[in-house]
Protein backbone atom coordinates (compact mmCIF):
# COMPACT_ATOMS: atom_id res chain seq x y z
CA UNK A 1 0.00 0.00 0.00
CA UNK A 2 1.69 3.57 -0.90
CA UNK A 3 2.19 5.31 2.14
CA UNK A 4 0.09 8.17 0.74
CA UNK A 5 -2.70 5.60 2.12
CA UNK A 6 -4.73 7.14 4.68
CA UNK A 7 -5.08 5.68 8.14
CA UNK A 8 -8.76 5.05 7.78
CA UNK A 9 -7.72 2.70 5.07
CA UNK A 10 -5.34 0.49 6.95
CA UNK A 11 -8.19 0.78 9.72
CA UNK A 12 -11.08 -0.77 7.02
CA UNK A 13 -8.51 -3.47 6.11
CA UNK A 14 -8.31 -4.54 9.98
CA UNK A 15 -11.77 -4.21 10.59
CA UNK A 16 -12.67 -6.29 7.42
CA UNK A 17 -11.56 -9.48 8.90
CA UNK A 18 -14.30 -9.61 11.87
CA UNK A 19 -18.04 -8.78 12.32
CA UNK A 20 -19.19 -6.77 15.05
CA UNK A 21 -22.31 -8.00 16.97
CA UNK A 22 -24.48 -4.72 18.10
CA UNK A 23 -22.93 -1.11 17.08
CA UNK A 24 -23.55 -0.70 21.12
CA UNK A 25 -21.08 -2.84 22.55
CA UNK A 26 -19.42 -3.20 19.37
CA UNK A 27 -17.69 -6.60 20.99
CA UNK A 28 -15.90 -8.02 17.90
CA UNK A 29 -16.74 -12.20 16.88
CA UNK A 30 -14.92 -13.91 14.34
CA UNK A 31 -17.06 -14.28 10.61
CA UNK A 32 -18.76 -17.41 10.89
CA UNK A 33 -16.96 -20.68 8.57
CA UNK A 34 -18.52 -20.68 4.79
CA UNK A 35 -19.97 -23.82 3.86
CA UNK A 36 -16.88 -25.85 1.61
CA UNK A 37 -14.21 -24.00 3.76
CA UNK A 38 -11.11 -25.91 5.41
CA UNK A 39 -8.25 -24.15 7.07
CA UNK A 40 -4.75 -26.15 6.16
CA UNK A 41 -1.73 -26.22 8.22
CA UNK A 42 1.60 -27.14 6.44
CA UNK A 43 5.21 -26.62 6.65
CA UNK A 44 7.18 -23.91 4.23
CA UNK A 45 10.49 -24.53 3.49
CA UNK A 46 10.78 -21.24 1.76
CA UNK A 47 9.92 -19.25 5.14
CA UNK A 48 11.00 -22.01 7.36
CA UNK A 49 7.36 -22.07 9.16
CA UNK A 50 4.69 -23.49 9.68
CA UNK A 51 1.68 -21.66 7.78
CA UNK A 52 -1.61 -22.04 7.63
CA UNK A 53 -4.24 -21.72 4.19
CA UNK A 54 -8.01 -21.65 4.09
CA UNK A 55 -9.38 -23.40 0.79
CA UNK A 56 -12.92 -24.00 -0.65
CA UNK A 57 -14.07 -26.97 -2.59
CA UNK A 58 -16.89 -27.92 -4.51
CA UNK A 59 -19.76 -29.27 -3.33
CA UNK A 60 -19.71 -32.41 -4.58
CA UNK A 61 -16.00 -32.71 -4.16
CA UNK A 62 -16.14 -35.70 -1.77
CA UNK A 63 -18.73 -37.66 -3.22
CA UNK A 64 -16.65 -37.15 -6.83
CA UNK A 65 -13.43 -38.19 -8.27
CA UNK A 66 -13.79 -34.88 -10.52
CA UNK A 67 -10.49 -32.81 -10.88
CA UNK A 68 -10.59 -28.82 -10.53
CA UNK A 69 -9.34 -26.20 -11.59
CA UNK A 70 -7.78 -24.02 -8.94
CA UNK A 71 -8.04 -20.17 -8.75
CA UNK A 72 -5.27 -18.39 -5.33
CA UNK A 73 -6.54 -15.58 -3.82
CA UNK A 74 -3.90 -13.21 -2.56
CA UNK A 75 -4.72 -10.73 0.23
CA UNK A 76 -3.98 -6.82 1.08
CA UNK A 77 -1.43 -5.60 3.58
CA UNK A 78 -1.99 -6.30 7.10
CA UNK A 79 -4.20 -8.78 6.20
CA UNK A 80 -4.06 -12.64 6.02
CA UNK A 81 -5.47 -16.28 4.86
CA UNK A 82 -9.18 -15.56 6.64
CA UNK A 83 -9.99 -12.46 5.08
CA UNK A 84 -11.22 -13.19 1.41
CA UNK A 85 -12.79 -16.78 2.42
CA UNK A 86 -14.77 -15.74 5.74
CA UNK A 87 -15.24 -12.09 5.36
CA UNK A 88 -15.62 -11.07 1.63
CA UNK A 89 -17.73 -13.15 0.09
CA UNK A 90 -14.65 -15.12 -2.29
CA UNK A 91 -16.07 -18.42 -0.51
CA UNK A 92 -19.78 -17.40 -1.34
CA UNK A 93 -18.61 -17.07 -5.29
CA UNK A 94 -16.70 -20.04 -5.26
CA UNK A 95 -19.67 -22.14 -4.30
CA UNK A 96 -21.85 -20.40 -6.28
CA UNK A 97 -19.08 -21.67 -9.06
CA UNK A 98 -19.10 -24.82 -7.68
CA UNK A 99 -16.77 -26.48 -10.25
CA UNK A 100 -13.74 -24.82 -8.96
CA UNK A 101 -11.33 -24.67 -6.16
CA UNK A 102 -10.66 -21.70 -4.24
CA UNK A 103 -7.05 -21.50 -2.27
CA UNK A 104 -6.30 -18.51 0.14
CA UNK A 105 -2.18 -18.31 0.88
CA UNK A 106 -1.36 -16.16 3.69
CA UNK A 107 2.05 -13.65 2.71
CA UNK A 108 1.93 -11.84 5.94
CA UNK A 109 3.09 -8.68 5.13
CA UNK A 110 5.69 -9.47 2.82
CA UNK A 111 4.34 -8.56 -0.54
CA UNK A 112 5.13 -11.63 -1.61
CA UNK A 113 8.29 -11.07 -3.06
CA UNK A 114 12.19 -13.18 -1.74
CA UNK A 115 13.68 -10.57 0.88
CA UNK A 116 17.07 -9.49 -0.84
CA UNK A 117 18.45 -10.26 3.11
CA UNK A 118 16.79 -11.17 6.47
CA UNK A 119 17.56 -10.37 10.23
CA UNK A 120 17.16 -13.07 13.13
CA UNK A 121 17.44 -16.22 10.97
CA UNK A 122 14.25 -15.81 9.27
CA UNK A 123 13.44 -16.92 5.93
CA UNK A 124 11.44 -14.73 4.32
CA UNK A 125 11.31 -16.33 0.58
CA UNK A 126 7.81 -15.58 0.06
CA UNK A 127 7.70 -15.60 -4.01
CA UNK A 128 9.19 -19.62 -3.32
CA UNK A 129 6.19 -19.51 -0.75
CA UNK A 130 3.61 -19.50 -3.03
CA UNK A 131 5.12 -20.29 -6.09
CA UNK A 132 6.81 -23.64 -4.92
CA UNK A 133 5.34 -24.79 -1.35
CA UNK A 134 1.55 -23.62 -1.41
CA UNK A 135 0.97 -24.81 -4.91
CA UNK A 136 3.02 -28.13 -4.57
CA UNK A 137 0.81 -28.60 -1.51
CA UNK A 138 -2.21 -27.90 -2.91
CA UNK A 139 -1.89 -30.13 -6.06
CA UNK A 140 -0.31 -33.03 -3.99
CA UNK A 141 -2.71 -33.03 -1.66
CA UNK A 142 -6.16 -32.36 -3.24
CA UNK A 143 -7.82 -33.22 -6.83
CA UNK A 144 -6.93 -30.15 -9.30
CA UNK A 145 -6.32 -29.84 -12.83
CA UNK A 146 -2.44 -29.48 -12.01
CA UNK A 147 -1.43 -27.29 -14.98
CA UNK A 148 -1.43 -23.78 -16.31
CA UNK A 149 -4.79 -23.88 -17.87
CA UNK A 150 -6.28 -24.92 -14.73
CA UNK A 151 -3.94 -22.41 -12.65
CA UNK A 152 -5.45 -19.27 -11.72
CA UNK A 153 -4.16 -16.06 -9.63
CA UNK A 154 -5.21 -12.73 -8.21
CA UNK A 155 -5.41 -10.56 -5.30
CA UNK A 156 -6.44 -7.00 -3.69
CA UNK A 157 -4.54 -4.25 -2.74
CA UNK A 158 -0.89 -5.89 -1.83
CA UNK A 159 -2.39 -9.43 -3.15
CA UNK A 160 -2.72 -7.21 -6.39
CA UNK A 161 0.48 -6.01 -6.70
CA UNK A 162 1.47 -9.76 -5.86
CA UNK A 163 -1.27 -11.66 -7.70
CA UNK A 164 0.65 -9.56 -11.30
CA UNK A 165 4.15 -10.16 -9.67
CA UNK A 166 4.34 -13.51 -9.26
CA UNK A 167 1.85 -13.40 -12.64
CA UNK A 168 4.64 -12.43 -15.04
CA UNK A 169 7.63 -13.68 -13.31
CA UNK A 170 5.75 -16.92 -13.39
CA UNK A 171 3.89 -17.26 -16.92
CA UNK A 172 4.30 -20.59 -17.18
CA UNK A 173 2.48 -21.81 -13.87
CA UNK A 174 -1.30 -19.34 -14.39
CA UNK A 175 -3.59 -19.01 -17.27
CA UNK A 176 -5.20 -15.82 -15.62
CA UNK A 177 -3.88 -13.19 -13.07
CA UNK A 178 -6.27 -10.37 -11.32
CA UNK A 179 -5.71 -7.00 -9.44
CA UNK A 180 -9.06 -5.52 -7.49
CA UNK A 181 -7.88 -2.27 -6.10
CA UNK A 182 -4.13 -3.27 -7.09
CA UNK A 183 -0.72 -1.52 -5.33
CA UNK A 184 0.81 -1.65 -9.13
CA UNK A 185 3.84 0.35 -8.56
CA UNK A 186 4.91 -0.98 -5.34
CA UNK A 187 8.68 -2.35 -6.92
CA UNK A 188 8.90 0.74 -9.11
CA UNK A 189 8.18 3.20 -5.57
CA UNK A 190 10.89 1.26 -4.25
CA UNK A 191 13.18 0.88 -6.89
CA UNK A 192 13.24 5.10 -6.59
CA UNK A 193 13.62 4.99 -2.93
CA UNK A 194 17.15 2.67 -3.21
CA UNK A 195 18.56 4.88 -5.98
CA UNK A 196 17.67 8.16 -3.74
CA UNK A 197 19.03 6.84 -0.72
CA UNK A 198 15.68 7.36 1.05
CA UNK A 199 14.64 4.83 3.84
CA UNK A 200 11.20 3.24 3.67
CA UNK A 201 9.75 3.54 6.77
CA UNK A 202 6.43 2.97 8.29
CA UNK A 203 4.13 5.95 9.02
CA UNK A 204 3.82 7.12 12.48
CA UNK A 205 0.44 7.04 14.21
CA UNK A 206 -0.86 8.74 17.22
CA UNK A 207 -0.78 7.46 20.20
CA UNK A 208 -4.83 6.87 19.91
CA UNK A 209 -4.55 5.30 16.50
CA UNK A 210 -1.79 3.22 17.74
CA UNK A 211 -4.27 1.97 20.49
CA UNK A 212 -7.10 1.16 17.83
CA UNK A 213 -4.16 -0.98 16.23
CA UNK A 214 -3.42 -2.97 18.81
CA UNK A 215 -6.77 -3.69 19.91
CA UNK A 216 -7.73 -5.07 16.25
CA UNK A 217 -4.32 -6.93 16.54
CA UNK A 218 -5.31 -8.92 19.55
CA UNK A 219 -8.23 -9.90 18.56
CA UNK A 220 -7.33 -10.95 14.81
CA UNK A 221 -3.83 -11.97 15.96
CA UNK A 222 -6.07 -15.06 17.91
CA UNK A 223 -8.46 -16.00 14.62
CA UNK A 224 -4.81 -16.39 12.28
CA UNK A 225 -3.58 -18.36 15.28
CA UNK A 226 0.23 -19.38 13.61
CA UNK A 227 2.35 -20.00 16.04
CA UNK A 228 5.43 -16.76 15.78
CA UNK A 229 3.10 -15.34 12.97
CA UNK A 230 -0.08 -14.07 14.19
CA UNK A 231 0.71 -10.15 15.07
CA UNK A 232 1.54 -7.60 12.56
CA UNK A 233 4.80 -7.29 14.74
CA UNK A 234 5.55 -11.44 13.97
CA UNK A 235 3.78 -10.96 10.36
CA UNK A 236 6.14 -7.87 8.90
CA UNK A 237 9.34 -9.77 7.51
CA UNK A 238 12.66 -8.12 9.33
CA UNK A 239 15.24 -7.98 7.02
CA UNK A 240 15.44 -5.75 3.42
CA UNK A 241 13.43 -6.46 0.71
CA UNK A 242 15.25 -4.64 -2.10
CA UNK A 243 18.97 -3.86 -1.70
CA UNK A 244 19.50 -2.13 -5.64
CA UNK A 245 17.41 -1.16 -8.08
CA UNK A 246 17.77 -4.37 -10.01
CA UNK A 247 15.86 -5.61 -7.68
CA UNK A 248 13.20 -3.93 -7.38
CA UNK A 249 12.94 -3.85 -10.99
CA UNK A 250 12.60 -7.35 -11.04
CA UNK A 251 9.78 -7.45 -9.49
CA UNK A 252 7.96 -4.30 -10.70
CA UNK A 253 5.11 -5.57 -13.11
CA UNK A 254 5.54 -2.64 -15.51
CA UNK A 255 9.03 -3.76 -16.35
CA UNK A 256 8.98 -7.57 -16.53
CA UNK A 257 5.50 -7.47 -18.39
CA UNK A 258 7.93 -6.45 -21.75
CA UNK A 259 10.13 -9.94 -20.60
CA UNK A 260 7.08 -12.25 -21.33
CA UNK A 261 6.70 -12.60 -25.07
CA UNK A 262 2.81 -11.99 -25.99
CA UNK A 263 2.09 -15.52 -27.21
CA UNK A 264 2.77 -16.34 -23.22
CA UNK A 265 1.38 -14.01 -21.28
CA UNK A 266 -1.20 -14.95 -19.23
CA UNK A 267 -4.82 -13.19 -19.74
CA UNK A 268 -4.97 -10.35 -17.66
CA UNK A 269 -7.56 -8.43 -15.38
CA UNK A 270 -7.47 -5.23 -14.02
CA UNK A 271 -10.36 -3.50 -11.51
CA UNK A 272 -10.63 -0.35 -9.24
CA UNK A 273 -12.79 1.62 -7.49
CA UNK A 274 -13.53 5.31 -8.78
CA UNK A 275 -12.91 6.89 -5.49
CA UNK A 276 -9.52 4.70 -4.44
CA UNK A 277 -6.29 6.88 -5.03
CA UNK A 278 -4.48 3.24 -6.64
CA UNK A 279 -7.25 3.89 -9.66
CA UNK A 280 -4.25 5.48 -11.37
CA UNK A 281 -2.07 2.45 -11.39
CA UNK A 282 -4.87 0.40 -12.66
CA UNK A 283 -5.32 3.26 -15.74
CA UNK A 284 -1.74 3.45 -16.36
CA UNK A 285 -1.28 -0.54 -16.42
CA UNK A 286 -4.17 -0.41 -18.53
CA UNK A 287 -2.72 2.56 -20.94
CA UNK A 288 0.52 -0.07 -21.51
CA UNK A 289 -1.89 -2.86 -22.35
CA UNK A 290 -3.31 -1.10 -25.22
CA UNK A 291 -0.35 0.60 -26.36
CA UNK A 292 1.62 -3.08 -26.57
CA UNK A 293 -1.87 -3.98 -28.20
CA UNK A 294 -2.10 -6.44 -25.16
CA UNK A 295 -5.81 -7.96 -24.82
CA UNK A 296 -7.00 -7.72 -21.17
CA UNK A 297 -10.31 -7.08 -19.25
CA UNK A 298 -10.99 -3.90 -17.02
CA UNK A 299 -13.69 -2.31 -14.91
CA UNK A 300 -14.06 0.49 -12.93
CA UNK A 301 -17.61 0.85 -10.74
CA UNK A 302 -17.93 3.53 -8.05
CA UNK A 303 -16.02 2.75 -4.61
CA UNK A 304 -13.27 3.16 -2.66
CA UNK A 305 -10.43 1.15 -1.12
CA UNK A 306 -12.25 -1.10 1.47
CA UNK A 307 -14.77 -4.49 2.30
CA UNK A 308 -17.75 -2.65 0.50
CA UNK A 309 -16.14 -2.40 -2.81
CA UNK A 310 -14.04 -5.82 -2.69
CA UNK A 311 -17.37 -7.89 -1.99
CA UNK A 312 -18.64 -6.60 -5.27
CA UNK A 313 -15.57 -6.65 -7.36
CA UNK A 314 -14.66 -10.37 -6.34
CA UNK A 315 -17.47 -11.83 -7.71
CA UNK A 316 -16.67 -9.93 -11.25
CA UNK A 317 -12.93 -11.07 -11.49
CA UNK A 318 -13.59 -14.89 -10.03
CA UNK A 319 -16.43 -15.36 -12.54
CA UNK A 320 -14.16 -14.21 -15.45
CA UNK A 321 -10.79 -15.86 -14.24
CA UNK A 322 -13.29 -19.26 -14.07
CA UNK A 323 -14.18 -18.43 -17.71
CA UNK A 324 -11.18 -18.00 -18.85
CA UNK A 325 -9.49 -21.32 -17.50
CA UNK A 326 -12.94 -23.27 -18.78
CA UNK A 327 -12.22 -22.23 -21.81
CA UNK A 328 -8.12 -23.15 -22.07
CA UNK A 329 -9.37 -25.94 -20.50
CA UNK A 330 -11.87 -27.08 -23.97
CA UNK A 331 -14.71 -27.07 -21.71
CA UNK A 332 -16.78 -24.20 -23.77
CA UNK A 333 -18.11 -24.51 -27.57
Amino acid sequence: MKTSTSFSIILVILVAVTSLSNAQDRVPVPAPIPAGLETVEFFSPAVDRNMKFDIVLPEAYYSSEDRYPVIYLLHGFMQNYTVWGRNLAGAYYARNLNDVILVLPDGGNSWFVNYASSEDEQKNNWEDHIIEDVIAYVDSNFRTTAKREGRAISGLSMGGYGAFMLGLRHPEKFISIGSTSGALSHARTAKAAVEQGIARSPRSRSSEQQARLDEADAFISAIIDIPGFSTQAERTPRGIDFETPEQAAAYDPFTIIYDVPKSQLPHIYIDSGTEDGLISEAREFAQLLMVNNVPFDYMQSRGRHNAEYWRRSIGHMMTIQHEVMQRALGNRP
